[in-house]
């Protein structure tokens, strides 16, 4: 393998007297040093990727250190989030306010930015979260499609989207859904730089692995091809090459794993520790490296911060194109670079949700979720609506969408096609570029297969919103298979995400309202298959679902039971409240459209509306868990103790026993105790 070239390969920043070899070697160390002082992180990666980062940050990614949110600028993710020292070693290098030595001295220490993988929010220069392997490439997949989604609006958006990948990226099954929708969609602007070292935790990659990589890549669509990726002017000429093409782009760099370590390199014995004090002692004076322990020597840092300045004229002249644009246009492109969402937005929903009041339709939710974006998506452009192939069930696609296609971006909705966790994780990057509002759709027990990028959704506060349609055993004859019984409580256990459960149109509507309103939370909302009765038959302006649960139907005597209920049980609630009634037993309905926003209330309005000195009965087609903390000791349940069956939707509700009569039968046991 060719070594470093110590003449030639000089960057931009040659005048600064520093060789591409000095450049390099700044990433080695600093990832060496900070590794050992914590004790803890990954030196092999940051060592043998130093070559392709330095080539990449000092010769083609536009950005800017000083403007770290310039909208133009290219995005990078370092899908091997474990080598994040790589990603931090750079950010420095290049002048990031926030990435300071102390920053590098406190690797992965208690309130420190240098987390163990990078965290999006908490660091300049950071586009996404990447601990979990797999997860930045998919992300970069929606990043990409974004620049051509904002090219085909404004013509605001020219700018690539680079990847540092592993081996383990390349195996998680994701990448293989992420591939293959960025090859059909023919993004062009999408570089993934493959970190070949051939070593995982276990050792060899050939323990697990026997596939060739480019071989897969090529068959969905992309460019590939293999170079030494410690040649510096065989990067170069790879990444020139593929910012030309019309394809997608992978370019696998043969590299080293802990490059420079006289015993430690090409070994998983340099991956996921740190090499030791002996070691690196051998590794200095291997890469011919004298500086002390987190030091820079100042030529070399110099040329690295001339590297940070490079795109700073394409910054500005971006800046002079968008000043140039009529007020309205730019009004419109900074509103939704905000997160804004429209001025006549809170007009369009009330306006619709009085003609719900009074139209009362009976729809199943996942229609009303269709009508109401048919209502939204004209005054929200930003919305990009799609679905994992099952448009015509989940209903999100609005009846003026046009479908993005490799040949034309103009569009607001895209055919995901059958990859729900590639799906997931593109619309991660949709939001994480910023100027879109991203939705989807597949079925509620499918959000198995999307979890992972949920999480990330939660853990970086984006505004992602998940349509899950088919949301209980009330979908009926496709079975348990696709019968969501335990996802609701699992969903609700997720910190940082809005579930939504709403009982008709009207809950619908608001509940989309809260999804798009909340800037930094994502939304998960479980519409039904079959046909609900509109309950919200009074119109109001105030948006009823925003205090997570409401009384919906007041009792007619003194109340002695609280009937709690989500979605459609919201209607054997009702029923179950009249049988109650008419044996004179006084009984209340509370809406819980969403738990999470009905803990946030005060002591006080949970008390009221749980109704103090009621026995409660909750009532949900899901199972139990997490419904005790409302109901008490002296409280009961109506649901689902296991897996469903296949049958119609009447038949399974008599056939679990969750009906209205069950309620009231529970209510009355509930009382004599």
């Amino acid at each position: 393998m060719t070594p470093p070239d110590q003449s030639t390969a000089a960057t931009d920043a040659k005048s600064a007297s520093a060789s591409h070899r000095d450049m390099a070697n700044a990433i080695r160390a600093l990832a060496m040093d900070a590794v050992q002082k914590a004790n803890s992180g990954h030196p092999g990666m940051p060592m043998g990727a130093a070559d392709i980062a330095t080539v990449l940050f000092t010769r083609f990614i536009k950005l800017d250190p000083s403007a770290p949110n310039w909208p133009d600028r290219d995005r990078f993710v370092l899908s091997a989030g474990h080598g994040s020292m790589l990603l931090y070693a750079v950010n420095y290098l290049l002048g990031y306010a926030d990435m300071t030595i102390e920053q590098i001295r406190n690797f992965r220490q208690l309130g420190a930015i240098t987390a163990g993988h990078p965290e999006y929010g908490h660091v300049q220069g950071v586009e996404t979260t990447t601990g979990p392997l797999g997860q930045g490439i998919s992300t970069a997949v929606g990043m990409a499609l974004a620049e051509r989604l904002e090219a085909a609006r404004t013509g605001l958006a020219d700018h690539f989207t680079y990847v540092i990948a592993s081996d383990g990226d390349l195996m998680e099954g994701i990448s293989h859904e992420a591939i293959s929708l960025a090859g059909h969609l023919r993004l062009s602007k999408l570089i993934v730089l493959y970190d070949d070292n051939g070593i995982t935790i276990d050792g060899s990659l050939a323990l697990s692995e026997s596939g060739d990589a480019l071989k897969r890549f090529e068959a969905a669509g992309w460019n590939a091809t293999r170079i030494d990726g410690h040649n510096p002017d065989e990067i170069a000429a790879a990444i020139a090459a593929a910012q030309k093409s019309d394809k997608p782009t992978l370019i696998a760099c043969r590299t080293v794993i802990g490059y420079g370590s006289p015993n430690k390199h090409g070994k998983a014995s340099s991956h996921g520790s740190a090499l030791g004090t002996e070691e690196i002692a051998l590794t200095r004076e291997a890469l011919g490296w004298t500086a002390e322990p987190f030091v820079v020597p100042a030529n070399i840092l110099a040329a690295w911060r001339a590297a940070g300045t490079r795109s700073l004229a394409a910054r500005k002249d971006w800046e002079t194109r968008l000043a140039k644009l009529d007020a309205a246009a730019r009004a419109e492109f900074e509103r939704r670079l905000k997160g804004d969402l429209p001025a006549n937005f809170t007009k369009v929903v009330n306006d619709y949700k009085k003609k719900l009041a009074e139209e009362k339709p009976n729809w199943a939710t996942r229609k009303s979720s269709e009508e109401v974006l048919n209502v939204l998506n004209p005054v929200m452009p930003e919305n990009i609506g799609g679905s994992a192939d099952l448009t015509g069930s989940n209903n999100t696609r609005s009846k003026d969408q046009k479908a993005v296609a490799p040949t034309d971006f103009s569009g607001t909705f895209i055919h995901y096609g059958i990859r729900e966790h590639g799906m997931a994780a593109a619309m991660n990057g949709i939001a994480l570029h910023k100027g879109f509002i991203p939705y989807s759709g597949t079925f509620l027990v499918f959000t198995d297969y999307c979890r992972p990028a949920i999480r990330l959704s939660a853990l970086m506060e984006q505004r992602v919103v998940y349509v899950m349609t088919h949301d209980s055993i009330g979908l009926g004859e496709d079975g348990p298979t696709h019968q969501p019984v335990e996802h609701l409580a699992s969903l609700r256990a997720m910190p940082n995400l809005l579930v939504f459960r709403p009982a008709d149109a009207v809950e619908t509507l608001e509940c989309w309202q809260l999804a798009l309103e909340a800037k930094k939370t994502p939304s998960v909302l479980a519409l039904s298959r079959q046909n609900l009765p509109t309950v919200r038959t009074t119109h109001t302006d105030e948006n009823l679902c925003a205090r997570g649960g409401y009384e919906l139907s007041p009792a007619t005597a003194p109340a002695k039971v609280t009937l709690i209920a989500t979605g459609s049980e919201i209607e054997i609630a009702l029923a179950a409240q009249k049988l109650l009634e008419a044996e004179g037993v006084g009984a209340r309905v509370v809406s819980m459209p969403c738990v999470e926003l009905f803990e946030a209330q005060s002591k006080d309005y949970k008390a009221k509306t749980l109704g103090q000195g009621t026995v409660k009965v909750a009532i949900e087609a899901a199972i139990r868990y997490g419904w005790d903390r409302y109901i008490g000791a002296d409280g009961a349940f109506v649901g689902m103790t296991g897996f469903g069956a296949s049958a119609p939707a009447k038949d399974l509700y008599k056939h679990f026993n969750i009906t209205p009569e069950a309620a009231v039968a529970a209510a009355k046991a509930c009382l004599k105790n």
